[in-house]
């Protein structure tokens, strides 16, 4: 008996623009996920998929979600009694992940016409409310965002008839059911809804009893389970390591053998900022992700990451969530993660689509029973760590180190461009004073960078001429030119 053929998108009842969309990337064949969830999405089923990050799961809803949308192209548009409004919802529990959906979707619809936007905290009100005005048919955004919108007026979500729930388990570990459930109420009774999430809690069970009509459950993941298919997709090291040797570590593991996009994880931002800053110093082309940096620093990180200007990206698990780029070869949790859901977490960054991956782990003193739990969860079968050193010979051999590499990275392998290659871009970010700004790290234009740096401001003269921070330089050149009653020189 021969296997039947692998099913291509041209076999399912999909607009052949968007087949042909898809095609213009070299997408022709669905994934496991997408072949699943098609049939059942595409009659207008609602449907709770179970699916991790990286399966391919943003096209099982989006395709599903596109096909049913009226583009201004399309001959029904003219008797559209609601045209310009949304009719497609998707909402994201992070920035980062309703960016690399709408991107998505953006493809998918390019040769529809379709108008996607993408609405999120951390930038300015005004472009989304003006692409709203003018009118688009799927909006994918943050909970707090789109709430903001609907009540200020700009966004009517009336005629939404299709709504996803992207990374649900994720968003109410957020703190964001108050907000799903309010977005909810803004749309049609009668609308589809899919709901995805990586794991089912009974608070995304009740969520979807409460939301959903009769959906259908499609479950897209390794019989073994997921966390077996993570184990069987990466190879894990873990080491015990003395938290002032782990940076000289580090520099070692990133000349390991066919290394490529690396991903390292820690626990705090500060401790995000201090590796990025110490690698760089070595010589490593890294970018850091953390919460205290503004949405324009760390959209300019992730490009520069998947662009390859950068092939280290250091990350708290917070600003990581939904992150999803291909050809990540290494992670390493510099800290010890949390628990097993986040070990799984962070080391699924790796071994996707059928890649292999490695994962390495350094584990503190201190961390040692939190590491035991984590190993006893997931049955590793590593309950005592190696008490490892950057000059330990097991190292080298484990990660493929050659033995000659060192602290730094040899100028002759500096060869990325960097961070400051990839452009940084003004999003009009909200909320920025100057003191707020500087303390959070949360404002990305080269005019506040340069403000936090000692630089004078441009508009100093025209703006808040009575602020204490322009009086004394005032009264001071007035001193100048007045003293003793005399003329200044000329």
């Amino acid at each position: 008996m021969t296997d039947s053929p692998t099913p291509s998108f041209g076999d399912f009842p999909i607009h052949p623009d968007i087949v042909a969309a898809l095609a213009d990337h070299g997408i022709v064949a669905p994934f496991p996920i997408q072949a699943m969830t098609l049939p059942v999405a595409l009659g207008g089923h609602d449907i709770i998929g179970q699916a991790k990050t990286g399966t391919g799961k943003t096209l099982g809803f989006g395709i599903p979600l596109l096909n049913r949308v009226v583009s201004p192209t399309d001959a029904a548009w003219a008797e559209l009694p609601h045209a310009g409004r949304p009719q497609a919802l998707a909402v994201a529990p992070t920035r980062e992940l309703a960016v690399q959906v709408a991107g998505d979707l953006e493809r998918a619809a390019a040769r529809r016409g379709i108008r996607v936007l993408t609405v999120y905290g951390g930038r300015a009100y005004e472009p989304q409310v003006e692409a709203l005005k003018r009118g688009v048919e799927v909006v994918v955004g943050t909970p707090g965002r789109l709430i903001d919108l609907a009540k200020q007026g700009h966004l009517n979500l009336g005629h939404a008839s299709i709504v996803v729930l992207d990374e649900a388990d994720e968003m109410l570990d957020l703190g964001f059911l108050p907000d799903v459930e309010r977005i909810l109420s803004l749309t049609p009774a009668s609308r589809q809804t899919m709901l995805f999430s990586a794991t089912m809690p009974g608070a995304v069970v009740a969520l979807a009893r409460r939301y959903m009509t009769q959906p259908t459950h499609i479950r897209a993941m390794a019989d073994e389970g997921e966390n077996a298919h993570t184990v069987k997709a990466t190879e894990q090291f873990v080491y015990r390591a003395h938290a002032m040797d782990k940076t000289e570590m580090l520099a070692r593991i990133l000349q390991a053998e066919g290394r490529g996009l690396t991903i390292i994880f820690s626990r705090t931002k500060r401790t995000a900022a201090k590796v990025t800053e110490d690698l760089t110093e070595r010589g490593f082309a890294a970018a850091a992700i953390h919460g205290d940096l503004g949405q324009g620093a760390r959209e300019q990180a992730l490009r520069a990451f998947r662009n390859g200007k950068v092939d280290v990206l250091v990350a708290t698990d917070v600003a990581a969530r939904g992150i999803d780029v291909d050809n990540v070869t290494h992670v390493v949790n510099f800290q010890c993660p949390e628990d097993e859901k986040t070990y799984v977490h962070r080391i699924g960054r790796t071994g996707r689509a059928g890649n292999t991956g490695v994962a390495v782990t350094f584990v503190d003193w201190d961390d040692l029973h939190r590491w035991a739990l984590i190993n006893k969860a997931l049955d590793l079968g590593i309950p005592d760590p190696q008490e490892t050193y950057s000059s330990s010979d097991h190292l080298y051999a484990d990660l493929d180190i050659p033995r000659e590499a060192k602290g730094r990275l040899p100028k002759g392998r500096q060869t990325r461009a960097g961070l400051n290659a990839e452009v940084l871009e003004d999003l009009g970010e909200t909320g920025k004073s100057a003191g707020r700004a500087g303390r959070r790290g949360g404002s990305d234009s080269g005019r506040d960078r340069a403000r936090r740096d000692g630089a004078p401001r441009a508009d100093q003269a025209s703006t808040n001429r009575s602020s204490h921070g322009d009086q004394p330089a005032r009264r001071s050149r007035s001193r100048r030119r007045t003293r003793g009653g005399e003329p200044a020189a000329s």
